[in-house]
Order: C-alpha cells, then sequence, then structure tokens
C-alpha cells in the first residue's frame, strides 16, 4: 500500500484507508474527522486531550491548514460524516 504525500507534513492520501482522503500519517484519523469536532465546539486542547489523545498539537493544526486549502473537498466530508451520525 503507498501513501501519497499532499505537501504537509502530517497529512496524506492512502488507497484503500478512509476511502482515500486526508488522513493525518500513521493513523486512520481523517482530516475531516478533526474538522467536523472543531465545528462543533471542541477547541484544539479538547480535540488533543479528549478525542484523540494520540496527537500532538501540531498535527491539529495541520489538518485546520489543510482545511483552509481544502475547505470544500473537507465539507463535503463533514457533512456526510455528520448526516450519517444523525441517521
Amino acid at each position: 500500500m503507498s501513501t501519497t504525500s499532499t505537501g504537509y507534513r502530517y497529512i496524506v492520501r492512502t488507497p484503500g484507508v478512509r476511502g482515500g482522503n486526508a488522513i493525518i500519517e500513521g493513523t486512520r484519523i481523517g482530516v475531516h474527522d478533526v474538522i467536523g469536532l472543531l465545528q462543533t465546539g471542541e477547541t484544539v486542547d479538547t480535540v488533543r486531550e479528549t478525542c484523540f489523545p494520540e496527537l500532538t498539537k501540531s498535527q491539529v493544526y495541520e489538518c485546520l491548514a489543510y482545511y483552509e486549502d481544502h475547505r470544500a473537498e473537507v465539507d463535503v466530508l463533514v457533512a456526510r460524516q455528520m448526516a450519517a451520525d444523525l441517521g
């Protein structure tokens, strides 16, 4: 399985992992997972402390940077995830 760099230090795409969407390298945590949490009231610190303690603050901030550069892509994934959570 090959990993494709996206030009970010911690963000990669791996075919077959999370649908090939952007994830944090070495995890199965999608950028959209982190952004969805931040959009629903979590903070960088609570994402790290409560939701994903294995992440570093730098990884969470890089998710935000990725989101700024790929907002439409991530927004679709967050909306799908939230709709699935409600269903």
